[in-house]
């Protein structure tokens, strides 16, 4: 039936819409929604491609070694299998520093410069991870633009995900990938100053510390086992008016560092000044470290550390193992539980609590 037949034309007049569909479009049958199948990785296809420098191909696969999924951790592993005998023949340089040191900023102006003296860089930049969310920014890599536009540079920010030291669980393992990639030089930057750095020093050769100018007050707050770690020492942002309190700050720590224990046998750690900013003193820097290797390697110092280092690395694969195994279990999670109410309402004390956790376990073998 016309609703406006006989009606005259006015404000009231209703013009007929489309018929079948409520915005004019025709829709057929709803398609349904099929999930994607992951594509077969090829670990022998990707282990060439990464030792052929593919940067795309280094990237999927620090990727895959980051991964915490079951399937992707034996394929990381047959990955680090593959490219085991090619490793070992870069130098690893760990960067630490308080916050505000400029390590960013310090890291891309000394690896532009190794690029532009024919060294391929890799940068390993740890961002800290939220406490609440778990979530990273992950910024390094747009903060070094310069650096990142090297095509002998390798620029990986990772989140630290809670680990002690300022570092990714996986950063041993990443930086085994980029030597075997051809990367002279490893660059691992770290969250910032902690007693867990010794977690850093634990993997690299030469340790740098950043540290600012006017350290006079801040000398006597700055742990001493934080300087004890360090190889070298920068006193950054060296410019400007800043030029003679760095050099004045730089003659502090040199004074200090002589009553210092070395960081490594037969090699006195030192200081200088730097400025990013106006690319001055970082030649010194390589300098320094091209110094101490031919001074460790001669004292065969070098080849022990980094055995020590693998040694170590095995110790602490072990014990997270088996914090894995022991809350994997889901009957343990249950127990811990009730043994925390006990201990919350005053039934045990923690000790107590914690003996009878194990006993129960072995009561149960």
């Amino acid at each position: 039936m016309d609703k406006n037949k006989g009606m005259e034309e006015s404000a009231l007049f209703v013009m007929d819409g489309v018929e079948a569909t409520h915005d004019g479009m025709q829709y057929g049958t709803p398609k349904k929604f099929r999930k994607k199948k992951a594509d077969t990785l090829n670990v022998g296809e990707l282990a060439q491609q990464v030792r052929a420098g593919s940067r795309t191909h280094l990237s999927k696969a620090i990727t895959l070694i980051e991964s915490s999924n079951a399937t992707h951790k034996v394929q990381a592993q047959e990955l680090l299998q593959e490219l085991l005998p090619h490793t070992g023949n870069s130098i690893r340089i760990g960067i630490t520093g308080v916050p505000g040191a400029g390590k960013s900023s310090f890291i891309e102006a000394f690896g532009t410069m190794l690029c532009d003296m024919g060294k391929r860089v890799a940068v390993l930049a740890i961002d800290p991870s939220s406490s609440l969310s778990g979530g990273s920014i992950l910024g390094d890599k747009t903060r070094m633009e310069e650096l990142v536009k090297k095509p002998s540079a390798f620029v990986r920010p990772s989140p630290s995900a809670g680990t002690l030291g300022g570092v990714h669980k996986k950063t041993r393992e990443t930086m085994l990938v980029c030597e075997a990639a051809g990367y002279d030089v490893i660059l691992i930057e770290t969250v910032g100053v902690g007693q867990s750095e010794t977690y850093v020093r634990g993997m690299v050769d030469f340790f740098l510390l950043l540290v600012l100018t006017g350290a006079g007050d801040e000398l006597q707050g700055m742990k001493k086992g934080i300087m004890e770690l360090a190889d070298a020492i920068v006193v950054h942002k060296a410019d400007g008016e800043n030029v003679r309190l760095a050099k004045k700050t730089v003659a502090e720590y040199k004074q200090i560092l002589h009553f210092l224990q070395p960081a490594t046998p037969g090699w006195m750690s030192t200081a200088m000044p730097v400025s990013s900013l106006e690319k001055r003193g970082l030649d010194k820097v390589w300098e320094t470290i091209g110094e101490f290797k031919q001074i460790v390697e001669a004292n065969h110092y070098w080849a022990t550390r980094r055995q020590q280092q693998t040694k170590e690395w095995f110790q602490s694969m072990i014990t997270d193992h088996l914090i894995d195994l022991f809350y994997g279990n889901p009957q343990r999670k249950v127990q811990v539980q009730q043994l925390e109410r006990q201990i919350l309402s005053g039934q045990l004390t923690v000790t107590q609590g914690v003996d009878r956790l194990f006993s129960e376990e072995q009561e149960d073998k």
